[in-house]
């Protein structure tokens, strides 16, 4: 009779997808990340004002966040490889909302800073997390959609999140409320994260076997045969390869960057939006960005199905992310109307925001026990455009007066970002420790 029980049980998971369960999990974290990143953004209007503080000094704020963030990128890293994504993700869920919370009880600039500070280091191993996963859970064909699942979370947040914040500030009529009601709903989410995450499939109880034998066979480390039990000497892929990647993301965080901590004040001053509106074109603009994001994931693995290499299908999308980028951010620099502007931004942060295929590129590239080193370094790379972006942008704007030259830069570093990612070597794809496969 017991026997008769338990047969059909291999039958009722065969059909398991549990590993989007996971992706879907970690898109919603990060949207709630890039959330309680844009509250000082959104804020900063008000903010500014009950401090007194001066362009270069909020520019010196917005950055503080990326100095222990960029920081803490390689460790954050270690820390994956070491202990795994499920211990490091619930840990700092717990952190970064305990910070953002008490952003809310600041007494000025200096204040200000040190909460930023503490909050980038909590959220520092968060997005190297979800290509550590994408190593474990994804076949080779599903990672495109992987990357772009988990990043399209971080313009969503944006999108929501701005609007969500902008929306409880005037309704609350407290900026302070606001950060400390965001940072005890992030610090719930803990919980939620221990109970659905796994560092493999096969730890997971919601996973069927087949689900974990699919996964097996068509990753590209587990399907090579080759025993990856014995440790991978440097970081698993040249250097060269390893620079351009950083070139390309810092490049691409320079842009994105720039506009999530400016973009709020530039449509404030520059196109004249009352704080509701900022939030309601922010919303737009990274909507706009979260569509281009799952569009470039799934096509890429589209082509990567129908026999395109790596190499052609990521250069070509990328490319096109970065020109297309670059033209429209040159155009937008001596637009006047606001919904002119608005619209400009939404169709850039669609392309740009392509460069979430990027977080393909450490599962796709690296060794899996190197997966979570080239992921800090590259998220290092992309962290240290974040300290610099909104400092730079700061000093334009207290020299000139004007966001015209801010706009002109964003489309400089668009066409950098086009050139880091075609040097970056596509060509050999690691089969095991000291093991490359070609890729024609």
């Amino acid at each position: 009779m017991s026997d008769s029980t338990l047969t059909p049980l291999p039958n009722t998971k065969k059909s398991t997808n549990f590993r989007w369960v996971i992706f879907a999990t970690m898109f919603f974290l990060l949207a709630v990340n890039l959330m309680d990143r844009i509250t000082l953004s959104i804020g900063m209007p008000y903010i500014k004002e009950e401090f007194d503080l001066s362009p270069t000094t909020q520019g010196l704020i917005l950055s503080s966040f990326f100095w222990s963030y960029a920081l803490l990128q390689v460790p954050g890293g270690w820390l994956l490889d070491r202990y795994g994504p499920r211990k490091v993700i619930t840990g700092a869920l717990f952190g970064w909302g305990f910070f953002q919370a008490i952003i809310g009880l600041a007494t000025g600039g200096i204040s200000l800073i040190l909460y930023r500070i503490g909050l980038g280091a909590a959220e520092a191993p968060v997005s190297p997390s979800g290509a550590k996963l994408s190593s474990t859970w994804l076949t080779k064909s599903e990672r495109g959609r992987g990357a772009v699942i988990m990043d399209s979370g971080s313009p969503l947040g944006v999108a929501i999140g701005g609007i969500i914040v902008a929306h409880l500030i005037v309704l609350l009529d407290s900026w302070r409320i606001t950060f400390v009601l965001v940072g005890i709903f992030t610090m719930l989410l803990g919980f939620v994260a221990w109970r659905i995450l796994r560092d493999h499939p096969n730890q997971h109880p919601k996973v069927s076997e087949q689900e974990v034998a699919y996964i097996n066979a068509g990753n590209i480390n587990t399907a090579s045969g080759v025993d990856n039990s014995v440790p991978t000497k440097g970081l698993g892929i040249s250097w060269f390869t390893m620079i351009a990647i950083m070139v390309g993301r810092a490049s691409w965080g320079m842009v994105y960057w720039g506009l999530l901590t400016w973009g709020p004040s530039y449509l404030a001053q520059a196109q004249g939006l009352q704080l509701a509106a900022i939030g309601n074109s922010t919303f737009i603009i990274f909507i706009m960005g979260t569509l281009g994001c799952l569009f470039s994931g799934f096509f890429v693995d589209f082509l990567v199905k129908r026999g395109v290499s790596y190499n052609i299908a990521l250069k070509s999308m990328l490319s096109v992310s970065g020109i297309v980028g670059l033209s429209i951010l040159y155009a937008l620099a001596t637009v006047t109307d606001p919904d002119l502007a608005v619209g400009l931004l939404s169709v850039a942060a669609f392309f740009m925001m392509f460069g979430s295929l990027y977080w393909s590129f450490p599962a796709i590239l690296a060794p899996r026990d190197r997966v979570g080193l080239v992921g800090g370094l590259m998220n290092m790379a992309n962290s240290c455009a974040g300290i610099l972006v909104p400092i730079l942008v700061g000093i334009i704007l207290q020299a000139t007066g004007s966001f015209e030259s801010v706009i002109v830069y964003f489309a400089i570093c668009a066409g950098f970002y086009t050139v880091g990612t075609l040097c970056i070597n596509f060509n050999k794809l690691p089969q095991g420790n000291k093991q490359y496969a070609s890729q024609k």
